[in-house]
C-alpha cells in the first residue's frame, strides 16, 4: 500500500547484532501504532553505504511507507544520517544512539581484537571482549562476573555478516553530512560508553542542527543495561510524529 500515509520507523542496527536484539523493546513499546521496517546490514565487506542506505529506503517504499523515522544505533547512526541527507524528502525524523560519526583509533582497536577473535572461532573471548567494550564500569561493578559470564555464555552467535559490518564501521564518515541534516533529531548519549566515548557523542549532537539531546547512564549496550528506559526515550521521541495506522503492522 504504498503511499497510504502510515506512520513508519526505519530500524537500523549495530554491528555484529540484529533489529530484534536491539530494538526488540522499543518494538514491544510501539506496539501496532507504527509501521515498523528492520533494515539489515550487509553480509559481504566492501558495501558502499550509499548503496547500503538507499537499499534501506527500497526497502521501506516496498512496506508501504513514503516517509518515516529513522532510528540509528552505533553503527546504524551514522547510516541513518546517510539516509537523511540522500533522501531528505522522506526522512521525517532522526534517532541516533550511541553514535559515531567515524571510526576514531580506540574504535579501530576495538574493531581489530573483534574481527581477529572472531576469525579464530574464539567466541567465548569474543563475548568477554564485547563485555569489556560495551557495558559501563557502573554495570560490571554491580554484576558478578560468574553471572555475568554465565548471561554471556547464554548469548546468541554473532551472525556471519560480522565481518561486513565491521568494515563498514571502519570506512564510514558522515562528519561532513551532520550540519545538513534539516529534520527533527534525537542524540540519546550512552554516558559511560568505553566504546564511543561521551564527549563524542555530544560533539556529533553539537553538530546537528537544532537536536535534542538525552543522556542514559549506560555503556554501549543500553538495550541490556537498561532495557526500560532505552525504550521509554525513543518511543518518546517517535511518537511525537504521527500518522493514520495501516491495516497490516508488525516488523517487516
Amino acid at each position: 500500500m504504498a503511499g497510504d500515509g502510515a506512520a513508519g520507523v526505519l530500524l537500523v542496527h549495530g554491528a555484529g547484532g540484529s533489529a530484534e536484539a536491539h530494538f526488540g523493546g522499543l518494538t514491544a513499546r510501539l506496539g501496532d501504532r507504527r509501521r515498523i521496517v528492520a533494515c539489515a546490514l550487509p553480509d559481504e565487506p566492501g558495501a558502499d553505504p550509499d548503496a547500503v542506505v538507499d537499499g534501506f529506503a527500497a526497502a521501506a517504499g516496498a512496506a508501504g511507507l513514503d516517509s518515516f523515522a529513522v532510528c540509528g544505533y552505533s553503527l546504524g547512526a551514522p547510516l541513518a544520517v546517510r539516509l537523511a541527507v540522500r533522501h531528505p524528502g522522506r526522512v521525517r525524523a532522526l534517532a541516533l544512539c550511541a553514535p559515531f560519526a567515524r571510526a576514531d583509533a580506540r574504535m579501530r582497536l576495538a574493531v581489530s581484537v573483534w574481527r581477529g577473535l572472531y576469525e579464530a572461532g574464539l567466541t567465548g573471548l569474543l563475548a568477554e571482549q564485547l563485555a569489556l567494550t560495551g557495558l559501563g564500569p557502573r554495570f560490571l561493578e554491580r554484576h558478578p562476573l560468574r553471572l555475568l559470564r554465565a548471561a554471556l555464555a547464554l548469548a546468541p552467535a554473532p551472525p556471519a555478516g560480522t565481518p561486513a559490518h565491521l568494515d563498514l564501521a571502519e570506512r564510514i564518515d558522515v562528519r561532513e553530512d551532520l550540519a545538513r541534516l534539516a529534520v527533527p533529531a534525537l542524540v540519546v548519549v550512552t554516558g559511560g560508553d568505553p566504546l564511543v566515548a561521551p564527549d563524542r557523542q555530544r560533539a556529533l549532537a553539537a553538530a546537528v542542527p537544532g537536536a535534542e539531546t538525552a543522556e542514559l547512564d549506560t555503556g554501549h549496550l543500553p538495550f541490556w543495561e537498561d532495557p526500560e528506559g532505552w525504550a521509554e526515550v525513543l518511543a518518546g521521541f517517535l511518537e511525537r510524529f504521527p500518522g493514520p495506522v495501516p491495516e497490516e503492522t508488525g516488523v517487516r
